[in-house]
């Protein structure tokens, strides 16, 4: 296979290297890399619009056939990657891994999720992947499994313009529990913004917080993690809230709109 590596976490990221090095060390497939050039944690969907994008190439070794790093978002990354930047497109496009979950909720804000569907947006299919916590044995586990995900991939079904979301719990391959299938959690969060002064004496904040983890249903990606489970959520961008889009046309088809409309005036 022909694959796109981008991230989050920056071009020189240990999960996005563990990644690329042992999918390239498989012999199977020719690797790519395409990823910021800093931190670029929770930016979501968000692109560049008025300023220009630099690239530079870098030097990642282990067998990769060229990286380059990009002054813009993980989703800048994706797109210059497709259009400018592969000699080729790619056959499959992967992101990470993170350092830390994308679970739930965290699908809106995740940069790294984010570069997964603007390749699934360009028709690609894609995979976001995370690891736990931040560290080796994590990203150990989670590059040995998507080479193993790969093998599988072509007779999988993908969501419809969508990816899949993975996250690998921070254990010992011996202690791995297996891998579950699952739907996005709540994972919500209490938020906190910490009141700072710079030296200036002028107040500025510091969000921080929790996950909040209690009351998840053991369907959930967020259950799963926790108790040691590889996860894999289908996620399409299609967000239309099927139930209420339903209700809306039988309150349109009675009249319910148009006669509060008339009376308003």
């Amino acid at each position: 296979m022909r694959i796109l590596i981008s991230n989050d976490d920056g071009v020189f990221a240990p999960g996005l290297g563990t990644l690329a090095k042992v999918l390239a060390a498989t012999g199977e497939h020719e690797v790519y890399v395409v990823a910021p050039d800093r931190q670029r944690s929770a930016t979501g969907h968000s692109v560049t619009l008025h300023k220009p994008l630099r690239v530079e190439a870098v030097d990642l070794e282990g067998g990769i056939k060229a990286a380059w790093s990009t002054t813009g978002t993980p989703s800048d990354c994706v797109k210059l990657a497709v259009k400018q930047l592969l000699p080729e497109p790619p056959d499959v496009i992967l992101s990470g891994i993170n350092s830390g979950p994308n679970l739930g909720s965290d699908v809106l804000y995740s940069g790294t999720v984010a570069a997964a569907m603007e390749g699934a947006f360009s028709g690609f299919p894609s995979i976001a992947v995370s690891a736990q916590k931040n560290n080796q044995m994590a990203f150990n586990l989670a590059a040995d499994f998507i080479v193993d995900f790969l093998h599988v991939l072509p007779k999988a079904p993908m969501p419809n313009r969508g990816l899949f979301n993975v996250n690998v719990p921070a254990c010992p391959a011996a202690q791995l529990k297996g891998v579950r299938v699952t739907e996005l959690g709540k994972r919500q969060y209490e938020d906190i913004f910490e009141r700072r002064h710079d030296p200036n004496g002028r107040d500025y904040y510091w969000l921080s917080g929790r996950a909040i983890e209690e009351g998840e249903s053991e369907l959930s990606d967020v259950w799963a993690l926790a108790n040691g489970y590889i996860t894999i959520s289908p996620v399409s961008f299609n967000m239309t809230d099927r139930n209420t889009l339903a209700k809306l046309h039988e309150m349109m088809t009675v009249n319910e709109f148009s006669h509060h409309v008339r009376s308003s005036k």
